[in-house]
C-alpha cells in the first residue's frame, strides 16, 4: 500500500474556495498601469495606477477595475455605489419579469355528470386565463378501461370548450389506466399577469370614482340642510286671540 508523502515546504492545494465576484476598486486595484477610461465612456489610455487614483480622487469618484483580464487591466472612473445600487435594480426588476412555467392539473371521470363537468372546466379556464398550462387527467377504472374512447371523446370536447383561451398542447395519449391531454394558454404569462394587473387597477379606479360621487352627494346634501331657511312658526288656532302672544 502507497501512500502519497508531502514534500517539506509544499504548500498545500485548497480547492473549492469562495470565489469573489466583487469588483476591485482603488487601493485593492495592485497592478501598476492601467488602461483608463473616463466617467462617461471616452478613452483615457494607459496611465500608471497610482495617476489613475489621483484623477478618481479629484473628480471625487472611484477607480473600479472592469476588465481584469486585459493586458493591462481596464479601469473606470465612476460613483461605484451608484453602480452597484442600479445593477441591483436591474437584476430585480429582470427577476420580476422572469415567468416561471406552471404546470395545473386537473382529474375528470370519463362518465363525469354535467355539473361536475361545468365545475371542472370552470377551473381549466380559470388555469387558461391566469397563462398557466393545464394537463388534463381522465382516470379510467375496472371495465372503463375498455372503453378509452369515452375519455378521449371527453377530452375533445374540453379542448373545444376552451378553445378561445388555450390550444392542444399535447394531444390525448393513454398512460396506464389514465389518458392525458395538456392544454397550453393562449397568452403568455406575463401578459395574463399584466391583464390581471390592468382590470384590478380599474376595478379600484371605478371603486374610488363611486366612493367620491357618493361623499359629494353626502356633501351637498349636508349643505342643503344647513343652508335651509327655517320655517316660521304659526301661532295655534287654539289660543285666545285676546291673549298677547
Amino acid at each position: 500500500m502507497c501512500t502519497a508523502v508531502r514534500r517539506p515546504g509544499a504548500r498545500r492545494q485548497v480547492t473549492g474556495g469562495h470565489i469573489s465576484t466583487e469588483l476591485r476598486i482603488n487601493d485593492r486595484i495592485r497592478v501598476t498601469e492601467v488602461r483608463l477610461v473616463g466617467p462617461n465612456g471616452e478613452t483615457v489610455g494607459i496611465v500608471p495606477t497610482a495617476d489613475a487614483l489621483r484623477l478618481a480622487q479629484e473628480a471625487d469618484l472611484d477607480l473600479v477595475e472592469i476588465a481584469p483580464q486585459g493586458k493591462p487591466p481596464v479601469c473606470k472612473l465612476m460613483d461605484y455605489g451608484k453602480f452597484k445600487y442600479e445593477n441591483a435594480q436591474k437584476a430585480r426588476e429582470a427577476r420580476r419579469n422572469q415567468t416561471n412555467v406552471i404546470i395545473k392539473e386537473m382529474k375528470l371521470r370519463p362518465k363525469i355528470d354535467q355539473h361536475d363537468y361545468e365545475t371542472k372546466k370552470g377551473h381549466v379556464v380559470r388555469f387558461l386565463k391566469a397563462g398557466d398550462k393545464v394537463k388534463i387527467t381522465i382516470m379510467f377504472r375496472g371495465r372503463e378501461q375498455h372503453r378509452p374512447e369515452l375519455g378521449f371523446r371527453l377530452l375533445q370536447r374540453l379542448a373545444e370548450d376552451v378553445s378561445e383561451l388555450g390550444f392542444v398542447e399535447s394531444a390525448p395519449k393513454q398512460d396506464g389506466r389514465n389518458m392525458i391531454m395538456v392544454l397550453g394558454p393562449n397568452k403568455k404569462k406575463a401578459d395574463a399577469k399584466a391583464e390581471v394587473k390592468a382590470a384590478k387597477e380599474t376595478r379600484a379606479a371605478e371603486r374610488a370614482a363611486e366612493e367620491a360621487e357618493e361623499k359629494a352627494e353626502r356633501t351637498a346634501a349636508n349643505a342643503a340642510r344647513v343652508g335651509a331657511v327655517p320655517k316660521e312658526r304659526r301661532r295655534s288656532e287654539n289660543l285666545d286671540p285676546e291673549i298677547d302672544a
